[in-house]
């Protein structure tokens, strides 16, 4: 490693744009891939037809619901981690990486099994025609089944990114995606491929429709665990962290992440449920042309939304790092600026929404949909897309800074307010315009999406610029908050470059060292360490 490499990265003289920036590309590059796989999913899945677009959409929602919850919680990972390594104890984090994925396990047992069970009858009293049934619970049950993977993935995550090497992270994302096109175009079409785009079939092979997508979503989805894991669990982690001797269940660890993590569970799972009654009830209930618009401008949303939250989870390891540095003037500093980029990008979006509104939506519309239904849903989506247009700054505003809050450890405030305002507003204004003016068809709901974001975005700003959280600490020993610790020694804050060093660094070292890692993880147990 060169001398800037082993240099601490807590500098407040750096340049807070840099600083932000080396934290946040490889983050957003990270949630860019996780909504490009997500795209290239429903444009292959769109060549099925509209139903099946429709099926994906609520089945992916629906399935992902309970996930939501745990991701919610595993997020403060990321705040626990990166307060440590500002305050020097990186000692201390790898016993929160192994909590996170032992909840995952847990979680997989105790509520993505039975909510498998569940999700035909959800369905079926949403008032959705038989065959869609059918298909959105076969997606979703697949996509649950592998849920483990995800949410120890989502662990692992949170790990790199509060330990300041969010690129390992974009190396498992970008890997994921090819092996999930890949799958995809293999499961989904079978032995016919895809000639239109020039991507040949492997004879013999089945054609799994829509199921194909799942698995191809499940494979790609365990790349993303090994990854991470590799590094995580590689001679020069286990050096600094004691990544191996800390894999038994530490119930203090777990607690702390329940501790803390109980809003944020309750902010993601409670926007999930939102949502998922915002499309499959409420507009699902003015038929399957709404639901097809409405889930091809979501994924437009992602592709807005989805780097953003790059930026709020980049805005939560730095955070997290100068509070635990005892500067909390300087994470101040860097939530506004990541802030700045997000708004930028997010009304860049904004516009292009607005302009190609009817070509965007055209690109989901194929399979066998008659030229009366394709026009349909153009027009239906483009009007959906105006709408999402408006929204799009302040919706950035409420994802950085609500991620700057979770840093801070200011976590109750965002999980119960989103729960307040998406139940009243998301849910509750929309149903009130379905009911109070149906001629507005499904322009209702959106309407009530609208104001939900608008009023976020305003409560997130103001509590975070009030500054409340400033006495919160979570660095004293055993993770119990106290008050804050002088700063140390910390992790080398790596680019992306440095995360493939990592991984080639890691092969070599297990080579030369797995013998002397051995006998040392010997001698430890001898002595009871």
């Amino acid at each position: 490693m060169t001398t800037s490499e082993l240099e601490s990265p807590l500098q407040p003289g750096r340049s807070g744009i840099r600083e932000v920036w080396s934290q946040a590309w490889p983050t957003v590059a990270t949630m860019t891939s996780y909504t490009v796989m997500g795209f290239v999913d429903a444009l292959m899945v769109a060549r099925l037809g509209p139903l099946e677009v429709a099926a994906q959409g609520n089945g992916g929602i629906w399935s992902f619901n309970p996930i939501a919850f745990v991701f919610g919680m595993l997020t403060v990972v990321n705040t626990f981690v990166a307060q440590n390594v500002g305050a020097g104890r990186r000692d201390q984090t790898a016993r929160y990486g192994w909590a996170g994925v032992w909840l995952a396990v847990s979680a997989w047992l105790v509520l993505l099994l039975p909510w498998a069970m569940v999700l035909p009858f959800i369905f079926d009293a949403a008032g959705h025609e038989p065959e869609l049934v059918a298909l959105e619970t076969e997606y979703a049950t697949i996509l649950l089944l592998g849920g483990v993977l995800l949410i120890a993935g989502k662990a692992m995550s949170h790990w790199f990114f509060g330990y300041q090497r969010p690129g390992v992270i974009t190396i498992s994302a970008v890997a994921a995606n090819v092996v999930n096109v890949v799958a995809n175009a293999i499961l989904i079409f079978g032995e016919a491929g895809i000639p239109e785009l020039g991507i040949p079939g492997i004879p013999g092979t089945p054609a799994l429709g829509l199921a194909g997508a799942a698995i191809g979503t499940v494979i790609g989805t365990a790349v993303e665990v090994i990854v991470p894991m590799v590094v995580f669990l590689g001679p020069r982690l286990n050096r600094e962290v004691r990544s191996r001797g800390n894999w038994r269940p530490d119930l203090r660890a777990m607690r702390d992440l329940l501790r803390l993590g109980w809003p944020a569970s309750l902010q993601f799972g409670n926007e999930m449920i939102c949502w998922g009654l915002f499309v499959t009830v409420l507009i699902g209930r003015f038929g399957t042309d709404h639901l097809t618009a409405a889930w091809a401008v979501i994924r437009y949303m992602h592709l807005s939304f989805m780097p953003a939250v790059g930026f709020s989870v980049a805005t939560t390891s730095l955070v997290g790092k100068w509070i635990g540095a005892g500067r909390p003037d300087i994470a101040v500093s860097r939530a506004r600026i990541a802030l700045g980029l997000a708004v930028g990008y997010m009304s860049v979006c904004a516009l292009g929404f607005l302009v190609f509104r009817d070509s965007l939506i055209g690109v989901f519309v194929g399979g066998d949909a008659s030229p009366e239904a394709r026009a349909a849903i153009v027009s239906i989506g483009a009007t959906m897309l105006v709408w999402a247009a408006l929204f799009q700054t302040m919706d950035a505003v409420g994802i950085v800074y609500s991620g700057a809050l979770r840093g801070a450890g200011d976590t109750v405030w965002p999980g119960v307010v989103s729960s307040i305002l998406g139940w009243m507003l998301l849910v509750g204004l929309g149903w009130f315009l379905v009911e109070a003016a149906p001629g507005l068809s499904s322009v209702g709901p959106w309407i009530g999406a609208t104001v939900y974001i608008l009023a976020f975005g305003i409560v997130m700003a103001v509590r975070f610029e009030r500054q409340a959280w400033r006495g919160i600490s979570l660095v004293t020993e055993g993770g119990i908050p106290g008050p804050h610790l002088p700063a140390g020694p910390a992790a080398p804050a790596l680019d992306g470059a440095s995360a493939y060093r990592d991984l080639a660094d890691d092969v070599a070292d297990s080579a030369r060292t797995g013998v002397s890692d051995a006998a040392r993880e010997v001698e430890d147990r001898s002595r009871g360490e």
